[in-house]
């Protein structure tokens, strides 16, 4: 349905302050869901966008609710903190419309907007709710844009992607956007312990649980609130499982081992084509670049484990030998191009041996990107310079025509030389600056620097120099 028909609080006017639902969660919910926040000063882990003075609660304080975007990681309270928002905005009636765009297309976005079209005659106005908007193609967002645009609807939208690459331009630029932060360690005990307390809601006077318990719980949740209290109640469902009672009545026992049956094998919060696959795969590279092994081999762990291709990690080490350690260290690309190949020869779970063994090695080396700075000056003065001719003597003479042009003329065969140096110009006349390679003081580029610098004042001294 394009509408959500259910009588509950996000149909009601919004004329007034934040206030309780008119009806409460089924009883046989989800714990995550019967807990679900009730008003604004509910909403756990968000200040810097509820509390008193924050954003977000200021512009409901004004009287004014524009398009929002509510960015975030899951369980962090987008649906509940849109649907809030919805209801404490000051202002005439609103109806809250809800869709996913997991399972809606544009015929549900139409009817919604015919929906919204007659409500707006009548005096009232539309808020929808899109979730995982970033579900919708570009066609389907594009369908949202004139309607938010003259204010036939005020569009709510949950992401958990980076709006600036999953939401179009145009409907960014209409929206305001909220970030939902991870709930810290306290924040998710303070869910939990309240679930355990609230005898409407939750458990209320059913569990009696360990510290340690729930520190493990809220450690394994990955800021995630749902997730949280998932694993709560399924702890839940393992000691009324197990039968034991509590001496005259006392709550059962929610115990350490308990909870980690519960939590089970951990999950980690990972993608292998979106942001969070690049945030680990960026961090892997700048501690690498920063020589820290240990987080270098923890961002490592983060790939594998959660799944990504070991090959991405073993082409990033590649990468990272020549442009970062580059001639500081000149075994490191051979070992890198060494890792690549172990790793496309052994795959997983054996590859994790080649690449911890790059990884560490590549942090450790001496660093420089000279070269790769090299290129792109070389580059620049491309740019500047176009194609200048290339000086005659390291032309090849392949015809006689050729030869009478003056290819090939004064060109000494390097080998044929003392000490296999040639004094020549050998850039285009017309190039001038300073050197593109400068070598640095670190690792086996010192040498090098040090022998170059010997070169280039011979070379300046003229094709005579000894």
């Amino acid at each position: 349905m394009a509408r959500d028909d259910t009588p509950d609080l996000f149909a009601e006017a919004a004329s007034s302050p934040p206030r309780a639902p008119a009806v409460r969660a089924a009883p046989g919910a989800p714990l995550a869901e019967r807990m679900r926040p009730r008003t604004l000063d509910e909403i756990a882990g968000q200040p810097h966008l509820v509390a008193p003075g924050a954003p977000l609660r200021a512009l409901i304080g004004a009287g004014t609710l524009p398009s929002l975007l509510l960015w975030g990681p899951p369980g962090t309270g987008k649906t509940t903190l849109a649907r809030l928002v919805a209801q404490a905005a000051p202002g005439r009636a609103a109806r809250f419309v809800a869709l996913s765009a997991v399972t809606a297309g544009v015929k549900d976005v139409r009817d919604v907007i015919a929906e919204a079209e007659r409500a707006r005659r009548s005096g009232e106005r539309t808020v929808l709710f899109l979730d995982e908007i970033h579900r919708f193609n570009r066609a389907q967002q594009d369908a949202l844009l004139p309607h938010v645009e003259s204010g036939v609807i005020t569009l709510i939208g949950a992401t958990t992607e980076n709006p600036s690459f999953e939401v179009v331009g145009p409907l960014l630029s209409r929206c305001r956007v909220f970030t939902l932060r991870s709930l810290g360690t306290n924040d998710l005990l303070a869910l939990l312990q309240r679930a355990l307390a609230d005898p409407e809601r939750g458990l209320g006077g059913q569990l009696a649980a360990d510290p340690e318990a729930l520190a493990a719980i809220a450690d394994a949740a990955d800021g995630d609130a749902r997730r949280a209290l998932g694993m709560l109640e399924t702890a839940a469902a393992f000691v009324r499982a197990a039968g034991e009672a509590g001496a005259a009545g006392a709550p059962r026992a929610l115990t350490l081992d308990v909870a980690r049956r519960a939590i089970g094998e951990r999950t980690l919060l990972h993608d292998r084509d979106r942001e969070e696959h690049y945030n680990v795969a960026s961090a892997f590279i700048k501690s690498l670049r920063a020589s820290d092994p240990d987080a270098a081999l923890y961002y490592l762990a983060r790939l594998l484990d959660a799944g990504d291709d070991p090959l991405f990690a073993a082409r990033r080490l590649v990468i990272f030998a020549s442009e970062d350690v580059s001639n500081a260290d000149p075994a490191g690309l051979p070992l890198a191009v060494a890792c690549y190949q172990a790793v496309d020869r052994l795959g997983m779970p054996e590859a994790r041996i080649p690449l911890a063994q790059a990884t560490a090695y590549l942090a450790c080396a001496p660093k420089s990107n000279a070269s790769y700075v090299a290129l792109s000056r070389a580059s620049d003065a491309v740019a500047k310079f176009g194609s200048a001719p290339v000086p005659l003597h390291l032309r090849n003479a392949v015809t006689t025509f050729m030869k009478r042009e003056g290819y090939g003329a004064g060109y000494e065969y390097a080998h044929d030389a003392p000490d296999a140096f040639v004094a020549t110009r050998n850039l285009p006349s017309a190039v001038s600056g300073e050197p593109f390679y400068e070598p640095t003081d670190y690792g086996a580029e010192r040498a090098l620097k040090e022998r170059l610098d010997a070169l280039r004042a011979r070379r300046a001294a003229g094709p005579k120099a000894k």
